[in-house]
């Protein structure tokens, strides 16, 4: 009896240890996602309040050109050799993985349409903001990163000088105003890329290529790619700012701030593309409704 008693009492402080060991992983659990929800809302709550602060100086007041100038030139002048040989390789890359297809199809000479087509409304402006969220927006996060562990920012404040105004304004304007700029000489290279391989090397008619592209690419195409790239731009220098007001202190801070912001830049460019195309197809048919073009 003395045994079996000890067994049962065993067995149930087994049973209560297991019990409890659940109880213990499912609050820590929850207290996990709780923590998770709440930086989330305090991060979103964080950048909606630094959006409004810098949407009222884009309003009201903007910066002058000696600090506007050197941000135009690191975003758009020095962008320009990265932005055109993604294009130039896109085009061809394109006409590479299309032209097998087509041909099977005895369609060759409309590579130019689709090549062109998915260029001006799709991979240019996605590719390009992608391209300058990761050199532009990296590069902005860790120079505002930099200078809050530095405590650059916080004299700027001391010195009357609001550093919304003086360092994110003339970062927005730059990316807003060139990365739409960017986009199109992407897309110009890409077709001059596409349509290089596709007439020399692929031996397509250039007649032929060059009117199908002029038949199915239209100013409602290039308009709804450069439409996106306004908001890619937007985003990425929100974001980007956004993430070095808020290093952490140290090296790592820093860098953690720069990968954060090329995720989040990327992340948001492939939502707004698909929010912004769904709206601009409904915009196209409506507007001009017709039957679908037959390659």
């Amino acid at each position: 009896m003395t045994a079996s008693a000890n067994s049962s009492v065993i067995r149930s402080r087994r049973n209560s240890t297991w019990v409890e060991s659940i109880g213990q992983y499912l609050a820590d659990w929850i207290a996990d996602l709780g923590a998770i929800i709440v930086g989330g809302l305090t991060e979103l709550g964080s950048f909606s309040v630094f959006c409004l602060r810098t949407c009222r100086w884009l309003m009201f007041r903007l910066p002058k050109w000696e600090t506007m100038i050197p941000n135009f030139y690191q975003i758009g002048v020095m962008s320009l050799p990265v932005i055109a040989l993604t294009g130039t390789f896109i085009g061809m890359v394109m006409a590479v993985q299309s032209y097998t297809q087509f041909r099977m199809l005895n369609l060759e000479t409309r590579l130019g349409a689709v090549i062109n087509m998915a260029l001006v409304r799709e991979l240019g402006p996605v590719l390009a903001a992608t391209m300058l969220a990761g050199r532009v927006g990296s590069a902005m996060a860790a120079q505002l990163g930099t200078m809050r562990i530095t405590e650059q920012i916080d004299a700027l404040a001391v010195l009357g000088t609001n550093p919304i105004h003086y360092l994110v304004v003339p970062r927005f304007w730059a990316c807003f105003v060139l990365i739409p700029m960017l986009t199109l000489v992407a897309d110009f290279m890409g077709m001059l890329g596409g349509g290089f391989y596709s007439i020399y090397l692929l031996g397509i008619d250039f007649h032929h290529y060059v009117q199908n592209s002029r038949e199915f690419v239209g100013l409602f195409d290039l308009f709804a790619g450069v439409l996106k790239s306004c908001f890619f731009g937007a985003a990425i220098a929100l974001i980007a700012c956004h993430r070095g007001f808020h290093c952490q202190a140290g090296a790592e801070g820093v860098g953690r701030a720069a990968t954060t912001a090329f995720v989040a830049s990327f992340v948001t460019i492939l939502l707004l593309d698909l929010i912004l195309g769904i709206i601009l197809e409904a915009i196209n048919v409506a507007l001009w409704p017709q039957t679908p073009k037959i390659l």
